[in-house]
């Protein structure tokens, strides 16, 4: 019998992202003698029974709710693959002293380009200039782009100056445009190394000719751009997101881009994924969309699973994960910080 057991919700079906075999979580989870234990759960209920001894949840297939949280008996961290908490009960998890970790930086430069990629093709009207060579409308193509200005010189700010915001500025600094952030959170120093000024919030968005998105999805985040703020734009201006689509207010966008407060929008994320049919942004000529794959590469899924095995590893051999959604349960434990390592010596030693 193994030493420690790690719950998960037992897939529906086998695809990439959710194989049967985790061969890459044990290559941290298997030198600690941990054992990866699905359970077949089609109920809050039925998971609980199967999970309630487990020394770790990997939270994966099943919400964490606070009902499943305060029944785990044993539980010493929940791991997630992904950026976002959405799915834990954070609070919950924080009253019981549990630790939440997630991947916050496995796929930053996938994400990063992607939004560079929205950056230019909403900018230069890329699915615009598409459909007129298809229509046979050619010669249209040219007088319409005519209308616009250049790239270089144009203002782009940042919502949210973390990891994605930062690889982004760096990636659009070489096009000559402007650049300013706005982030609460993070010190005004940090912003400025990137060649960014930091900016308040409505100050950002009166002078910004494109508007980037990067504000994680929290509570305090949650519609944080509505009416007033698309108001508040330019009517030239595009806006992407790339981050969360829980951080705009969606029926104000939709009305900011049908009465022209703003020109444009490219987004990756919706309020509602995958979208109701009806949703008036599929059917926007001024409205580019991607199905919530920002983040996605071939590296992006293995990287991801490595490194919730690693998390869990660390937490169970008693060290400080590397991310953590709720550090504060861990300036309470008794977890030892985590120092790099070498492959010889393995995780925390």
């Amino acid at each position: 019998m193994a030493k420690f057991k790690v719950a998960i919700q037992k897939p529906a079906a086998i695809t990439p992202l959710t194989p049967g075999v985790y061969d890459l979580e044990m290559e941290a989870l298997g030198p600690i003698d941990a054992e990866i234990v699905e359970i077949p759960a089609k109920t809050d209920a039925e998971f609980i029974a199967g999970a309630k001894d487990a020394d770790a949840i990997f939270a994966r297939g099943r919400p964490m709710t606070k009902e499943i949280i305060d029944a785990l008996e044993n539980c010493k961290v929940i791991s997630l693959g992904s950026v976002g908490a959405d799915s834990v009960d954070i609070a919950a998890a924080t009253a019981r002293g549990i630790p939440v970790t997630n991947v916050p930086d496995t796929f930053i430069e996938e994400v990063a380009d992607h939004t560079m990629m929205m950056i230019l093709a909403s900018f230069r009207r890329l699915l615009t200039m598409d459909k007129m060579v298809r229509e046979a409308r050619w010669r249209e193509g040219r007088p319409m782009l005519s209308k616009f200005p250049r790239l270089m010189g144009q203002t782009i700010g940042f919502i949210g100056f973390g990891h994605v915001a930062r690889a982004t500025a760096l990636r659009a600094a070489p096009f000559g445009v402007r650049m300013m952030a706005y982030d609460p959170y993070i010190e005004e120093l940090a912003i400025s190394e990137y060649g960014v000024e930091p900016m308040d919030l409505m100050s950002l968005l009166q002078r910004s000719d494109i508007v980037s998105m990067h504000a994680p999805s929290t509570p305090e985040a949650n519609h944080m751009l509505t009416h007033e703020h698309f108001r508040a734009m330019k009517p030239d201006a595009l806006f992407i997101n790339n981050g969360r689509g829980a951080t705009v207010d969606e029926k104000a966008l939709i009305q900011a881009l049908q009465e022209g407060w703003i020109a444009g929008a490219a987004l990756d994320v919706l309020e509602q994924e995958p979208p109701d049919p009806e949703n008036p942004l599929l059917h926007m000529d001024n409205v580019t969309l991607t199905p919530h794959v920002a983040s996605a590469s071939s590296r992006m899924g293995p990287e991801s699973r490595r490194r919730v095995g690693f998390e869990i590893a660390l937490v169970l051999t008693g060290r400080w994960p590397k991310s953590c959604v709720n550090p504060s349960v861990l300036e309470k434990s008794n977890l030892r910080r985590w120092q790099p390592y070498s492959m010889e010596r393995g995780p925390g030693s």
